[in-house]
This record gives structure tokens, sequence and C-alpha cells, in this order.
């Protein structure tokens, strides 16, 4: 499974900024996908998961709200859009995907920069 990433930018804090990440391959492994954001000096962090089947979603504290993730099952891809944008979102985001029964996501997108400026 192959992921590309894309949609980063540039944007003002409290603007809005959205994501997509497009799998391609063998895709009917994919049971759930994901995105993680991670700083230069820091630990990538999870950001927000969906099952491609049923859209169950999950999200962490700190976007809570502020972010929404979204599929497209026939596409293959998913969505990240994110309002209310702050600057410690500035991260570079990373989409992800894990296979049913197995808890680590062993597919990975390259990344894309967001930058929020105050």
């Amino acid at each position: 499974v192959q992921l590309q990433a894309s949609g980063g930018g540039l944007v003002q804090a409290g603007g809005s900024q959205r994501l997509s990440c497009v799998a391609s391959g063998r895709t009917s492994d994919v049971y759930m996908m994901a995105w993680f954001r991670q700083v230069p000096g820091k630990e990538r962090e999870f950001v927000t998961s969906i099952t491609m089947k049923s859209g169950i979603t999950y999200y962490a504290d700190s976007v809570e709200g502020r972010f929404t993730i979204s599929k497209n099952y026939a596409k293959n891809t998913v969505y990240l859009q994110m309002n209310s944008l702050k600057s410690e979102d500035t991260a570079v985001y990373y989409c992800a995907a894990r296979r049913l029964g197995i808890t680590s996501y062993i597919y990975w997108g390259q990344g894309t920069q967001v930058t929020v400026s105050s």
C-alpha cells in the first residue's frame, strides 16, 4: 500500500487547511487510516483516525472540535479538514494506514508541511 499526502502549506492562525491522502496498491488491506504530526525534536503524535468501511473516528484532545477527518471509500482517500488553526498546529503531517488485526500503522505517506503563522 502506498500513501500520497497533499494539501499542506502556509496559513494564518484562525484559518483553515485541508489535507488529502490517497491510498494505492493493495487497498483492500487497509482497515483504518490516520493522520499523525511531528515537529522537530518531538515524537510523532497521533491526530485522528477513521475506519475505512464504517467511518468510526477518533481524535486527539488537542484537535477535537477543530479538525475533522473524513473519507471517500471508493476513492481510497481520507481528508483532514483543519479549522481554527493555531501556531502549535505547525508540523509535518503524515497519513498512515493499518490492517485489520494489526495495531501498528505499517503504511506511511511522505508527509506534508503545515505552517500556521501567528
